[in-house]
């Protein structure tokens, strides 16, 4: 029987006598960290968290990261995974939306001390009554290994344990909304598990295969496309604590890496580095990319990269909890290129017109899917929720495809105005409304321009104030940089005297795009 919560189906898997993390020289096996897994959910009640109660989890991909995430699913608290390159903005919103009574957080990220961050943040988030770092903290936190060493109460954790039930809400995952505030997507254990399930049967997953754990944790590429799939396969993941090209290649050499996923940007960096050549890839007998399409050039440079392993395109969002359209494996490389692949996994997929009805094939319109792996809405945002989780269970994407005879889903566009830069999901509005809360600055406008290692970069308009002494870019620059997270930073400023407006004084995007790229 398939296991339907997560505490389940790492039970499952603890039954292997077999490796689950490559941590540069140490291996943990999944009994191992079924082991931790329970001790961490020990401490964590021992500290009063239960059911439902919300925690921010904020560091690098480290065993330690996922020991806390499965120890607190074990018991059914729900995590708040963060970015490490969220600053206050953000996580300010995240905790204090989400209602998080606990953080647990790195101590410190090169360039960012998050120890001393969060000792003056917390007046900001009130209902946080306890902050527990992996690594040094300040005064009157608590150390993660203080949590895993609390003495535990088998009665109390095997009745924890036994209260979890599969449509339990498992995490809330943030993802920029278009207003300019984020929505966290309420991904449930039987959503996460039905992501993860049909990818692995899809490509035929095995217990021997080594993924390559290089994608953010807090992102579903990290936590659904690589740590469940491995979990529901039993194949083993050599972590990375953040990707970097040369230390992706040197994983995959060492490690014997099978399966590689990654966003196409990162197969650019990989690709661009000088001592490529020399490394040892031959293991690698599959290559996935997901975030954008991969245009054809790059396809054929990671063909000719990895010889014998082909490379297939994934499509998937927060709401869906992972991927939820993949290529098939007999697709021939023009097919995997022009297309985001077929629904998988018993799920269903409609394009659908303005007025909702069922287009045919060839005519393009919204992408909507269906089935587990569909979150089970915003927290506690019933508007948004109301307008992306449809009735008879149907997700809106957002996203226009049209649909081919065979079931292939073409990208056409984004219904929306979000930008994929560098594997990262990106809404102009949220940087909009921090430029304009510049002195210096009166109306905003981003758009999504091609980059030829990102995909697509940023670009905003910025109308300074009449009279005003115009802003600088670098001043901009800076005042973002403070407050947002790093890919969220324009990469491009144009100051102008005026942007298009439409009749009813709103900013004409379309026109904008049309006026400064066109044959886009």
């Amino acid at each position: 029987m398939r296991a339907r919560t997560i505490g389940a189906a790492l039970e499952d898997a603890a039954a292997r006598d077999k490796a689950f993390l490559h941590d540069g020289d140490d291996t943990i096996t999944f009994a191992e960290f079924d082991e931790l897994t329970d001790r961490v959910a020990a401490g964590l009640l021992g500290r009063g968290i239960g059911r439902g109660d919300r925690i921010g989890l904020l560091a690098l991909n480290t065993p330690q990261w996922l020991a806390a995430f499965f120890g607190a699913a074990r018991i059914g608290a729900v995590v708040v995974p963060l970015n490490a390159r969220y600053r206050e903005r953000e996580l300010s919103h995240m905790l204090g939306q989400s209602g998080a009574r606990m953080v647990i957080s790195v101590g410190a990220v090169p360039g960012f001390d998050f120890a001393a961050f969060f000792e003056g943040f917390r007046s900001q988030a009130p209902d946080v009554g306890d902050y527990v770092f992996f690594g040094t903290g300040f005064p009157g936190s608590t150390p993660f290994g203080e949590l895993t060493a609390a003495p535990a109460d088998p009665a109390a954790l095997a009745a924890a344990r036994g209260e979890v039930a599969p449509d339990d809400p498992l995490m809330i995952l943030y993802t920029s909304g278009t207003t300019g505030r984020p929505r966290g997507a309420v991904i449930t254990h039987r959503s996460i598990l039905a992501s993860a399930t049909a990818q692995a049967e899809h490509f035929a997953m095995r217990d021997d295969d080594v993924q390559l754990g290089h994608l953010p944790f807090n992102h579903v590429g990290g936590i659904t496309c690589t740590i469940m799939a491995a979990l529901v396969s039993g194949g083993s993941v050599a972590l990375l604590p953040a990707f970097g090209p040369q230390a992706a290649l040197r994983a995959i050499e060492r490690h014997r890496v099978t399966f590689l996923s990654a966003v196409p940007t990162m197969y650019v960096l990989m690709l661009g580095r000088d001592d490529f050549p020399g490394y040892d890839l031959s293991s690698v007998r599959l290559c996935l990319a997901g975030g954008s399409n991969v245009e054809p050039a790059l396809a054929e440079a990671i063909r000719r990269a990895f010889p014998g392993a082909p490379l297939y395109g994934l499509y998937g969002l927060s709401e869906s909890s992972g991927a939820c359209v993949l290529s098939r494996p007999d697709d021939d490389p023009e097919t995997i290129s022009r297309t985001l692949g077929v629904v998988i996994g018993g799920f269903e997929a409609r394009v659908a017109g303005p007025d909702g009805t069922v287009l045919p094939p060839g005519e393009v319109g919204e992408l909507q899917v269906r089935g587990d792996c569909a979150a089970s809405g915003y927290w506690d945002m019933p508007a948004e929720t109301a307008e992306v989780f449809l009735p008879d269970g149907w997700l809106a994407t957002g996203d226009m495809v049209a649909m081919e005879p065979d079931g292939h889903l073409v990208l056409r566009g984004r219904k929306k105005e979000m930008y994929i830069q560098g594997g990262f999901n990106v809404y102009p509005v949220e940087t909009e409304n921090v430029l304009t809360a510049h002195p210096k600055v009166a109306m905003a406008a981003g758009i999504g321009v091609p980059d030829g290692v990102l995909g697509e970069v940023g670009r905003f308009y910025v109308v300074p104030h009449p009279g005003a002494e115009p802003p600088t870019a670098e001043e901009l620059i800076d005042h973002c940089r403070d407050r947002l997270a790093d890919y969220k930073v324009p990469r491009q400023l144009v100051i102008t005297a005026e942007v298009p407006l439409t009749p009813v004084g709103k900013i004409h995007k379309a026109l904008l795009k049309e006026r400064h790229l066109p044959g886009l």
